[in-house]
């Protein structure tokens, strides 16, 4: 009788161990992070996918776990489950054990003991990076076609308007009149193009392809290129390389575009600016330290005070009203991150502003 009570104990333990085993292996295939809490924020329990992009996190804090951070976090959801028994919903930037960054839809979800009493709370959070990323270049169309339909408009105004004059000066043969008209197209398929670009290069997401390159020889190719567009501007346009800069490891056509962005970013400012009779920009590179390089836009124009310096690198931010369209300087920045160099911004109101690209000579 004893060894058959034995017996079944012994079933019942193992059908037990085995219930459990499967419980975990459900949990383990749930396409989601599962976290069990304690009141101190220590995770006791992590499912397979909690592992697999957090590291085993077992029997430590999950801020440290998710944030690297030694506080538990303002407005922490499990802390507020804890306090009033209620599932809580919050979205959350977190990192993974790779380094990179997500966004996760966390819900926090109380375990009661027998007297109702919160015992533990268990966390479930989804990655929703990619729907943040799809919602943002949703968000992006929107506003680019926004922006193509205004600033298209009054692009395609301007090459009726030049092709007008083109026509007039033919039918009257003043040639000196046509040349008037073709500028004013020429100047305004070439605004067409920048926007086009530029709303390339930040729509979509491209692999950068570095290979060695001389500095001097984008800065001259970006000089060149402006150089005729300045002298209709009435706008004094200069370049300098250091002769001594190594060749440096980027992408050419990307930084092409930074530095035309900039160039235009500096002739805008310098048309804006009604207070001097002389205006110039200024490209220059050269060392920045023995370790990096630079590139350097100079422009006498508006300048800019703290406040617009804050501002310019935003997405659709202009400072110049309808003329500018806010995608130069972002796209300028974003190049530049890719790069893992930065650009630093030195300017004044009404005395003009000087850009820097610093990147890494390698």
């Amino acid at each position: 009788m004893k060894r058959s009570q034995t017996n079944i104990h012994s079933s019942m333990e193992e059908n037990r161990t085995l219930l459990d085993l499967g419980y975990k292996g459900i949990i383990d295939l749930l396409p989601c992070y599962l976290s069990i809490q304690n009141r101190a924020m220590t995770i006791l329990f992590a499912n397979e996918n909690f592992r697999k992009d957090f590291g085993d996190g077992t029997g430590k804090p999950c801020h440290q776990v998710y944030k690297g951070s030694s506080e538990i976090c303002s407005a922490c959801p499990v802390q507020e489950s804890f306090r009033d028994k209620q599932v809580h919903i919050s979205e959350e930037n977190v990192q993974l054990s790779d380094g990179e960054v997500a966004q996760l839809i966390v819900y926090s979800v109380p375990v009661l003991d027998m007297l109702g009493n919160v015992e533990a709370v268990m966390e479930m959070s989804t990655n929703i990076t990619k729907v943040k990323e799809l919602q943002q270049e949703l968000a992006f169309l929107g506003q680019s076609f926004a922006v193509l339909s205004h600033d298209m408009k009054n692009m395609l105004e301007g090459l009726h308007g030049g092709s007008y004059v083109i026509e007039e000066g033919l039918k009257d043969g003043d040639l000196a009149l046509a040349g008037r008209g073709w500028e004013i197209v020429k100047r305004n398929i070439g605004e067409i193009s920048n926007i086009a670009q530029n709303i390339l290069y930040s729509a979509k997401k491209r692999d950068i392809q570095c290979h060695k390159i001389c500095p001097g020889e984008i800065l001259g190719d970006v000089a060149n290129l402006f150089r005729e567009k300045a002298g209709t501007m009435n706008i004094a346009l200069e370049y300098f390389s250091d002769p001594m800069l190594p060749s440096v490891n980027l992408d050419p056509s990307s930084m092409r575009r930074v530095l035309s962005n900039l160039v235009w970013n500096a002739l805008e400012a310098c048309k804006l600016d009604k207070s001097k009779d002389f205006h110039e920009v200024v490209l220059r590179a050269d060392f920045h330290d023995q370790f990096r390089c630079r590139f350097e836009v100079e422009d006498n124009g508006i300048g800019m005070d703290e406040n617009t310096i804050e501002k310019i690198f935003k997405e659709f931010y202009s400072d110049k009203g309808s003329d500018g369209t806010g995608l130069g300087l972002f796209v300028a920045n974003k190049i530049v991150r890719e790069h893992n160099g930065k650009i630093e911004v030195l300017s004044s109101p009404g005395k003009g502003s000087t850009f820097r690209v610093i990147l890494a000579i390698k």
